[in-house]
């Protein structure tokens, strides 16, 4: 009888067992065979034509033909990535919408705004982080050429310049920590966008900024601009005749913005892990490489979901430390 009742139990039990794998199995074939079967929405928090976009853009065609599915791009600009931010955190967490963060989004918008409608860590399930775009240091050709000189002055002056930046931003924030650890001060003057500031700094009405190689560079070609250091470990490809900070003034600072691709927090890890490889594996083209180090982008080919997500978490802590040096209060 005790044998009857142990055989009726195990028959019970791999019925089950059965019927449990028969209910996974359309769901593990989904996310590993089926993905992706249509096209994916790649969020752009900002408008056409910036850094953000042209990187987004750099990588889309690629990304799509390894994935075997178009990537559609849309920028949703406004609030500094909050309008596109929360669009994606609230979607699907099925793999087709993702977003192309920036240090702003994920970052930077948790100090600056009192409250947002997302978390820029518990709303995402972090997919890459893609690339990073150091801050070059930029002056009036009135100003020094050489970092020790351009400190030393801004050292011999406290508060008689100026910097431009577009608003509260990389730029800004960037600058506030340059100042840090440089011991100068200056006062900011803040423009609408980049192409502003650098026209400002061009004019005289600011004496340097922070902004992107791409910025500034055809402007220092032509001798109407001065590029001081750029804020990175290593030199830019496209412009090695520009030393670090590190290199030029002895101060080891790496700031700047960089992009990572984010999808809404409870993604299935089959579909994380194969976008990660995707991205990665586009990354490692040398046309792909070639085509962003054009415009300052350096790109990162070996990232995991989980180093991205310690880097947002250590890029917070960093960009919190700016604003408060800052002094500004959260809007």
């Amino acid at each position: 009888m005790l044998l009857q009742n142990l055989c009726s139990s195990l028959r019970v039990f791999s019925l089950t067992i059965a019927a449990a794998l028969a209910l996974a199995m359309p769901v593990i074939g989904w996310t590993q065979t089926t993905y992706p079967n249509r096209p994916i929405t790649l969020v752009i928090p900002f408008g056409p034509g910036g850094e953000t976009d042209i990187f987004a853009r750099a990588l889309s065609n690629d990304l799509g033909e390894v994935l075997g599915q178009p990537i559609v791009v849309v920028n949703r600009a406004g609030a500094t990535g909050v309008v596109a931010s929360e669009f994606v955190a609230r979607s699907n967490p099925d793999g087709y919408t993702l977003i192309f963060g920036t240090a702003a989004t994920h970052a930077l918008n948790i100090s600056t705004f009192k409250s947002l409608p997302y978390d820029p860590q518990k709303d995402f399930e972090p997919i890459a982080f893609v690339g990073s775009v150091p801050l070059v240091l930029f002056a009036n050709p009135s100003m020094p050429a050489n970092a020790r000189d351009f400190i030393a002055r801004l050292k011999d002056s406290p508060d008689k310049y100026f910097y431009g930046s577009a608003g509260i931003s990389t730029s800004y924030l960037g600058i506030e920590l340059f100042k840090n650890v440089a011991g100068v001060s200056a006062a900011n003057v803040p423009y609408k966008g980049t192409g502003e500031a650098v026209q400002g700094l061009v004019g005289g009405q600011v004496q340097f900024m922070g902004g992107s190689l791409g910025a500034g560079q055809a402007l220092v070609n032509a001798g109407k601009l001065r590029a001081i250091a750029v804020m990175s470990n290593k030199r830019l490809t496209a412009a090695p005749e520009i030393p670090t900070l590190a290199e030029a003034a002895a101060l080891p600072l790496e700031v700047g913005t960089w992009n990572v691709v984010m999808a809404p927090a409870k993604t299935p890890k089959p579909v994380v892990d194969r976008l990660n490889a995707a991205l990665n594996e586009v990354l490692r083209r040398p046309a792909v490489v070639d085509r962003l180090s054009r415009s300052g982008i350096s790109a990162v080919a070996d990232s995991t979901p989980a180093s991205t997500a310690q880097m947002i978490s250590s890029e917070i802590v960093k960009w919190r430390t700016a604003f408060k040096l800052s002094g500004v209060q959260p809007e």
